[in-house]
């Protein structure tokens, strides 16, 4: 007996560890899904970095208490479900678990958990149209290849649209000075001043006698 009680609390503890390792957490009623295309959804998803748990609703509600990673979902803990937990990129998963889905009918998505916030269906599906990382990886080393073709144009108007500033400003300033110049030299001169007047001489004094 207490050997099964040790059992079932590593169970928990396990998926509570990994729950909070992995990027998001994906919920889902496997009723009716045959065990070959259950070993075929596994190697999909040990392909992408994740895993496909089936754990009984008693230790996933207790591996969902508290500040658990997959505590939004407690409340879809009903009838046989099947938690998958991502390591990595949570667009790829959501892509394999919704194809998949597409595929089998018989696995019904239920929801999921993206980093405490839940997620239903509908949303998982959303999640799965995105661009995969790689993808939006590829679109960022695309446009940082094309970046510095773009700033040198940049650059190059700003510093064209400067020089023209300043040879305009250079013309301008060249046209002032040869208008003032040119009416410098049409001013007629100046008439010369008059010579001052010599001083009066001193009338002679006569000698006296």
């Amino acid at each position: 007996m207490r050997q099964v009680i040790r059992e079932k609390d590593k169970i928990v503890q396990e998926i509570r560890e990994k729950a909070a390792r992995s990027q998001i957490g994906i919920l889902s009623d496997f009723k009716g899904l045959k065990v070959q295309e259950m070993t075929r959804l596994r190697r999909q998803l040990q392909e992408a970095k994740a895993e496909l748990k089936v754990v009984k609703n008693t230790l996933l509600r207790r591996a969902a208490a508290g500040d658990s990673a997959i505590n939004p979902l407690m409340s879809q803990f009903i009838g046989p479900n099947a938690l998958t937990l991502g390591y990595a990129d949570p667009v790829a998963l959501a892509k394999i678990m919704t194809k998949f889905a597409q595929e089998m009918p018989q696995l019904a998505l239920k929801g999921a958990v993206l980093r405490g916030q839940l997620l239903s269906a509908r949303d998982l599906e959303a999640l799965s149209k995105l661009p995969s990382r790689e993808v939006l990886l590829a679109q960022f080393l695309g446009l940082l290849q094309g970046m510095p073709t773009a700033l040198v144009t940049v650059l190059a108007g700003v510093i064209r649209n400067l020089l023209n500033v300043l040879v305009a400003y250079r013309d301008k300033k060249a046209e002032s000075e040869g208008s003032g110049a040119a009416a410098a030299a049409a001013a007629p001169e100046a008439a010369p001043e008059a010579p001052e007047a010599a001083p009066e001489a001193a009338p002679e004094t006569a000698p006296a006698e």
